[in-house]
Protein backbone atom coordinates (compact mmCIF):
# COMPACT_ATOMS: atom_id res chain seq x y z
CA UNK A 1 0.00 0.00 0.00
CA UNK A 2 1.55 3.57 -0.71
CA UNK A 3 1.43 6.13 1.68
CA UNK A 4 -1.04 8.86 1.16
CA UNK A 5 0.47 12.79 2.19
CA UNK A 6 -2.23 14.75 3.65
CA UNK A 7 -1.77 18.78 3.99
CA UNK A 8 -4.54 19.16 6.32
CA UNK A 9 -6.14 21.33 8.82
CA UNK A 10 -8.08 24.16 6.51
CA UNK A 11 -10.08 23.92 8.57
CA UNK A 12 -9.30 20.33 10.59
CA UNK A 13 -12.93 19.63 10.63
CA UNK A 14 -13.00 18.57 7.81
CA UNK A 15 -9.42 17.04 7.69
CA UNK A 16 -11.16 14.73 10.28
CA UNK A 17 -13.53 13.14 7.66
CA UNK A 18 -10.46 12.98 5.16
CA UNK A 19 -8.88 10.70 7.91
CA UNK A 20 -12.68 8.88 8.42
CA UNK A 21 -13.04 8.41 4.88
CA UNK A 22 -9.56 7.08 3.88
CA UNK A 23 -9.48 4.89 6.73
CA UNK A 24 -13.09 3.39 5.78
CA UNK A 25 -12.66 2.73 2.43
CA UNK A 26 -9.45 0.69 3.17
CA UNK A 27 -10.81 -1.25 5.44
CA UNK A 28 -13.46 -1.66 2.69
CA UNK A 29 -10.71 -2.81 0.45
CA UNK A 30 -9.08 -4.93 1.98
CA UNK A 31 -10.65 -5.91 5.21
CA UNK A 32 -10.07 -6.86 8.44
CA UNK A 33 -7.66 -4.39 10.60
CA UNK A 34 -6.31 -2.90 7.50
CA UNK A 35 -6.10 0.77 7.50
CA UNK A 36 -4.65 3.63 5.54
CA UNK A 37 -0.86 4.26 5.60
CA UNK A 38 -0.97 8.29 6.11
CA UNK A 39 1.45 11.15 6.81
CA UNK A 40 -0.24 14.77 7.39
CA UNK A 41 0.88 18.11 8.43
CA UNK A 42 -2.10 19.97 9.67
CA UNK A 43 -2.07 24.04 9.18
CA UNK A 44 -2.76 26.76 11.49
CA UNK A 45 -5.97 27.68 9.63
CA UNK A 46 -6.00 30.97 11.34
CA UNK A 47 -2.55 31.57 9.54
CA UNK A 48 -3.93 30.71 6.04
CA UNK A 49 -7.03 32.50 6.11
CA UNK A 50 -5.16 35.51 7.14
CA UNK A 51 -3.32 34.92 4.33
CA UNK A 52 -6.39 34.40 2.20
CA UNK A 53 -7.96 37.91 3.29
CA UNK A 54 -4.61 39.99 2.46
CA UNK A 55 -5.15 38.21 -0.78
CA UNK A 56 -1.17 37.15 0.23
CA UNK A 57 -1.73 34.29 -2.10
CA UNK A 58 2.23 33.86 -3.02
CA UNK A 59 2.70 33.06 0.71
CA UNK A 60 0.08 30.71 1.22
CA UNK A 61 1.28 28.98 -1.54
CA UNK A 62 5.01 28.98 0.07
CA UNK A 63 3.96 27.26 3.07
CA UNK A 64 2.19 24.48 1.46
CA UNK A 65 4.61 24.07 -0.69
CA UNK A 66 7.11 23.67 2.11
CA UNK A 67 5.03 21.52 3.85
CA UNK A 68 4.60 19.22 0.66
CA UNK A 69 8.20 18.76 0.40
CA UNK A 70 8.33 17.84 3.88
CA UNK A 71 5.25 15.18 3.40
CA UNK A 72 7.47 14.03 0.58
CA UNK A 73 10.56 13.25 3.22
CA UNK A 74 8.38 11.77 5.29
CA UNK A 75 7.41 8.95 3.22
CA UNK A 76 4.81 10.25 1.12
CA UNK A 77 4.04 8.58 -2.40
CA UNK A 78 1.44 11.41 -3.38
CA UNK A 79 -0.12 14.53 -1.65
CA UNK A 80 -3.62 16.08 -1.11
CA UNK A 81 -4.50 19.52 -0.50
CA UNK A 82 -7.28 18.56 1.90
CA UNK A 83 -9.17 22.27 1.08
CA UNK A 84 -10.85 22.83 -2.04
CA UNK A 85 -10.06 27.41 -1.88
CA UNK A 86 -6.00 25.98 -1.27
CA UNK A 87 -5.98 24.46 -5.18
CA UNK A 88 -5.87 28.06 -6.34
CA UNK A 89 -2.14 27.30 -5.26
CA UNK A 90 -1.80 23.36 -6.13
CA UNK A 91 0.41 24.37 -9.03
CA UNK A 92 2.94 25.86 -6.73
CA UNK A 93 2.78 22.89 -4.38
CA UNK A 94 3.12 21.01 -6.85
CA UNK A 95 6.39 22.16 -8.57
CA UNK A 96 8.07 21.69 -5.30
CA UNK A 97 7.54 18.26 -5.03
CA UNK A 98 8.77 14.92 -6.76
CA UNK A 99 5.54 12.63 -6.22
CA UNK A 100 1.98 13.05 -7.92
CA UNK A 101 -0.17 16.06 -6.26
CA UNK A 102 -3.76 14.28 -6.33
CA UNK A 103 -5.56 17.39 -7.80
CA UNK A 104 -9.41 17.34 -5.93
CA UNK A 105 -10.96 19.93 -8.43
CA UNK A 106 -10.29 16.85 -12.01
CA UNK A 107 -11.18 14.38 -9.98
CA UNK A 108 -14.62 16.21 -9.39
CA UNK A 109 -14.50 17.20 -13.01
CA UNK A 110 -14.07 13.31 -14.26
CA UNK A 111 -16.43 12.50 -11.87
CA UNK A 112 -19.09 14.96 -13.12
CA UNK A 113 -18.09 14.09 -16.79
CA UNK A 114 -18.78 10.48 -16.23
CA UNK A 115 -22.17 11.45 -15.18
CA UNK A 116 -23.01 12.58 -18.23
CA UNK A 117 -23.44 15.98 -16.49
CA UNK A 118 -22.32 19.60 -18.45
CA UNK A 119 -23.75 22.06 -16.30
CA UNK A 120 -23.02 22.05 -12.55
CA UNK A 121 -23.99 24.66 -9.66
CA UNK A 122 -20.65 25.23 -7.59
CA UNK A 123 -20.88 26.21 -4.07
CA UNK A 124 -17.91 27.13 -1.78
CA UNK A 125 -15.89 29.89 -0.34
CA UNK A 126 -16.36 33.38 -2.20
CA UNK A 127 -13.07 32.41 -3.63
CA UNK A 128 -13.55 29.82 -4.78
CA UNK A 129 -17.11 30.65 -6.34
CA UNK A 130 -15.72 34.64 -7.20
CA UNK A 131 -12.27 33.85 -8.58
CA UNK A 132 -11.06 31.90 -11.49
CA UNK A 133 -9.20 29.14 -11.09
CA UNK A 134 -11.51 26.74 -9.82
CA UNK A 135 -14.50 27.87 -12.65
CA UNK A 136 -11.38 27.43 -15.22
CA UNK A 137 -10.50 24.14 -14.25
CA UNK A 138 -13.63 22.74 -14.45
CA UNK A 139 -14.78 24.54 -18.18
CA UNK A 140 -11.48 23.18 -19.15
CA UNK A 141 -13.30 19.46 -18.91
CA UNK A 142 -15.97 20.88 -21.03
CA UNK A 143 -18.50 21.98 -18.01
CA UNK A 144 -20.57 24.50 -17.26
CA UNK A 145 -20.24 26.32 -14.26
CA UNK A 146 -22.85 28.33 -12.43
CA UNK A 147 -22.35 30.09 -9.44
CA UNK A 148 -24.96 32.02 -6.85
CA UNK A 149 -25.78 35.72 -6.82
CA UNK A 150 -23.71 38.13 -5.32
CA UNK A 151 -25.76 38.34 -1.95
CA UNK A 152 -26.27 34.68 -2.24
CA UNK A 153 -22.24 34.34 -2.35
CA UNK A 154 -21.68 36.30 0.51
CA UNK A 155 -23.92 34.49 2.99
CA UNK A 156 -22.85 30.85 1.52
CA UNK A 157 -18.95 32.16 2.39
CA UNK A 158 -20.16 33.54 5.40
CA UNK A 159 -21.71 29.98 6.70
CA UNK A 160 -18.59 28.29 5.94
CA UNK A 161 -16.05 30.53 7.57
CA UNK A 162 -17.91 31.45 10.72
CA UNK A 163 -20.15 28.40 11.25
CA UNK A 164 -19.21 25.41 9.60
CA UNK A 165 -15.32 26.50 10.11
CA UNK A 166 -16.57 26.50 14.09
CA UNK A 167 -18.12 23.01 14.01
CA UNK A 168 -21.66 25.14 14.10
CA UNK A 169 -24.12 23.26 12.03
CA UNK A 170 -27.72 24.99 12.10
CA UNK A 171 -31.10 24.23 10.37
CA UNK A 172 -31.50 27.23 9.12
CA UNK A 173 -27.91 27.23 7.20
CA UNK A 174 -29.31 24.04 5.50
CA UNK A 175 -32.48 25.67 4.52
CA UNK A 176 -30.92 28.25 3.37
CA UNK A 177 -28.16 26.88 1.17
CA UNK A 178 -31.40 24.19 0.12
CA UNK A 179 -32.95 27.60 -1.26
CA UNK A 180 -29.47 28.79 -2.88
CA UNK A 181 -29.42 25.56 -4.64
CA UNK A 182 -32.92 25.31 -6.04
CA UNK A 183 -32.48 28.89 -7.34
CA UNK A 184 -29.47 27.21 -9.46
CA UNK A 185 -31.48 24.63 -10.58
CA UNK A 186 -34.05 26.93 -11.78
CA UNK A 187 -30.82 28.53 -13.68
CA UNK A 188 -30.67 25.12 -15.30
CA UNK A 189 -27.99 23.71 -13.18
CA UNK A 190 -28.22 19.71 -13.64
CA UNK A 191 -25.86 18.85 -10.67
CA UNK A 192 -24.70 20.49 -7.45
CA UNK A 193 -20.80 20.59 -6.50
CA UNK A 194 -19.90 21.21 -3.13
CA UNK A 195 -16.88 22.95 -3.66
CA UNK A 196 -16.02 22.91 0.12
CA UNK A 197 -15.14 20.30 2.45
CA UNK A 198 -16.95 21.99 4.76
CA UNK A 199 -19.86 21.98 3.10
CA UNK A 200 -20.64 18.16 3.12
CA UNK A 201 -21.09 19.29 7.00
CA UNK A 202 -24.24 20.76 6.42
CA UNK A 203 -25.91 19.08 3.50
CA UNK A 204 -26.17 15.24 1.71
CA UNK A 205 -27.30 14.22 -1.67
CA UNK A 206 -30.31 12.85 0.14
CA UNK A 207 -31.39 16.51 0.52
CA UNK A 208 -31.56 17.06 -3.00
CA UNK A 209 -33.59 16.39 -6.34
CA UNK A 210 -30.24 16.33 -8.39
CA UNK A 211 -26.98 14.47 -8.34
CA UNK A 212 -24.72 15.84 -5.42
CA UNK A 213 -20.71 15.77 -5.53
CA UNK A 214 -18.90 15.82 -2.33
CA UNK A 215 -15.52 17.28 -3.03
CA UNK A 216 -14.24 15.48 -0.09
CA UNK A 217 -15.20 12.27 -0.85
CA UNK A 218 -14.42 12.29 -4.10
CA UNK A 219 -10.83 13.17 -3.22
CA UNK A 220 -10.55 10.32 -1.04
CA UNK A 221 -11.46 7.57 -3.22
CA UNK A 222 -8.99 9.05 -5.75
CA UNK A 223 -6.29 8.75 -2.80
CA UNK A 224 -7.86 5.22 -1.70
CA UNK A 225 -7.14 4.26 -5.37
CA UNK A 226 -3.71 5.50 -5.55
CA UNK A 227 -2.50 3.79 -2.48
CA UNK A 228 -4.12 0.10 -3.79
CA UNK A 229 -3.23 0.53 -7.44
CA UNK A 230 -0.16 -1.68 -8.23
Amino acid sequence: MKCIGLLGGMSWRSTAIYYRLLNEAIAQRLGGLASARLVMISENFAEIEAMQRRDDWAAAGRLLAQDAARLQAGGADCVLICTNTMHKVADQVAAAINIPLLHLIDETATRVRAAGIQRVALLGTRFTMEQTFYRQRLQAQGLEVLTPEPRDRQWVDQVIFEQLCVGDVRADARAGYLRVIQALRARGAQAVIAGCTEISLLIGPDALDCPYFDTTAIHAQAAVSFALAP
